[in-house]
């Protein structure tokens, strides 16, 4: 039976866990990095459009981040797709609110980025370093021990370190085998993602309408051969889901340009169509000696603004801080009261962050009169004061307020 002895060990190597790892190469720490998946480059994808469904919106912080450790260099200038403008309106009201990039006298507001691109990059960039990548590795026991914790996988193999480090997306094992207490609750809605062909341009704009089933959000993707293309996002009641996925691809894209309003043109073809049950999750503590969750493993929220990838690169980005500043001190990075200054950095703001996203999900949701138009009334009021939008704006893409070091 093959053991092995770490410093620590980060599970879960998908973009979070993967961008930890990143931060951590050449410290002089022994680090394994483990997933159940092999760590092999993603292929290109086969769909009809050559986009893969699965997206995110990366913030500037998130793009720093990604700089900072060398995986942002790596990813082919023709995937990405900068956004420079932001329309979200009420589709019960006359409320709209426009974003742009020129008002904070920035180049873009975002990236939309398949995550299959940035997993390649990561991946490249932790071949080249002394990181163990532990590939079709599953977690089947955790057993606490005098010097810290041992891994039992399912091969047989034990690994061992003091400090364990939980990314391992939203159905975390290692979570639920350390015992993790969770908060969680379903939104009772689905999402319904795909990647659609357009008859017009994007216009660099990230489009959101706000419908009395759900939000639909437009997600640009670059150009190809002169057709235009974007992934949506389509949250929807469950039987509503149903009723989508069900339809045929003619009658599912003339649903699709009606329920945009028809801004961008027709929607003239769609990929498959991928239904994801929509469900909130926030663990009640994010650590205990030598362990630690970040990404979605702590906490994951509506796709509303897509923001849960950025909030796991700046969990990423914040752990690796905390643990090489109390390693330059000569403390013990597994120690509980190390591992607790990472947890009062980010736990308040993922719940703000989550209870922002919980309040417009609620409020668009509201079929009151009064509270329609309330909340028209104040799209129309806050898109009015440039100031405010500025500085709302300036927080979501992380320009402002207190940053990790990898984020700045």
């Amino acid at each position: 039976m093959q053991s092995g002895q770490f410093d620590l060990i980060v599970v879960g190597a998908g973009m979070v866990g993967s961008v930890l790892a990143c931060a951590l190469v050449g410290k002089g720490l022994r680090l394994a990095l483990l997933d159940a998946q092999p760590l092999a480059a993603l292929p290109e994808p086969r769909s009809a459009s050559g986009y893969d469904p699965r997206v995110s919106a990366l913030s500037a912080a998130s793009e720093q981040i990604l700089r900072a450790v060398g995986a942002w260099q790596r990813i082919p200038a023709e995937r990405l797709c900068a956004y420079r403008h932001m329309c979200v309106w009420d589709a019960e009201g006359t409320g709209e609110v426009r974003f742009d990039a020129d008002a904070l006298s920035e180049p873009r507001l975002g990236h939309i980025v398949e995550n299959w691109q940035v997993q390649n990059a990561l991946l490249a960039r932790l071949q080249e370093t002394d990181v163990s990548l532990l590939g079709e590795s599953r977690v089947q026991g955790l057993v606490r021990e005098d010097e810290g914790w041992r891994l039992n996988l399912d091969d047989g193999r034990q690994l061992r370190a003091p400090l364990v480090l939980g990314a391992d997306g939203a159905r975390s094992r290692l979570r639920d085998l350390a015992g993790f207490a969770m908060r969680e609750w379903d939104y009772l809605h689905h999402a319904v993602v795909t990647t659609i062909e357009l008859d017009q341009p994007h216009q660099d704009t990230a489009w959101q309408r706000f419908l009395p089933s759900g939000p639909l959000a437009y997600l640009p993707l670059p150009p190809r051969d002169g057709r235009h293309f974007c992934s949506i996002v389509w949250s929807l009641l469950p039987d509503a889901a149903e009723r989508v996925m069900a339809l045929n691809d003619q009658a599912f894209c003339l649903a699709l340009t009606e329920a945009l309003e028809g801004r961008l043109g027709a929607v003239k073809a769609a990929d498959p169509r991928v239904c994801i049950p929509l469900r909130q999750r926030h663990a009640k503590r994010y650590v205990m000696p030598g362990l630690a969750l970040l990404g979605d493993a702590a906490h994951s929220i509506h796709p509303l603004a897509g923001q849960g990838v950025n909030l796991g690169f700046l969990d990423a980005a914040q752990l690796a801080d905390v643990l090489l500043a109390a390693r330059e001190r000569g403390e013990a990075i597994a120690d509980l009261a190390v591992l607790e200054r990472y947890e009062r950095a980010r736990m308040g703001n993922n719940l703000a962050v989550m209870a922002a996203m919980e309040g417009f999900e609620r409020l668009f949701h509201a079929d009151a009169l009064p509270l329609r138009w309330l909340r028209n009334a104040g799209m129309q009021l806050f898109d009015r004061a440039p100031l405010l939008k500025a500085r709302v704006m300036r927080q979501a893409m992380g320009l402002d307020g207190e940053l990790p070091s990898l984020a700045r």
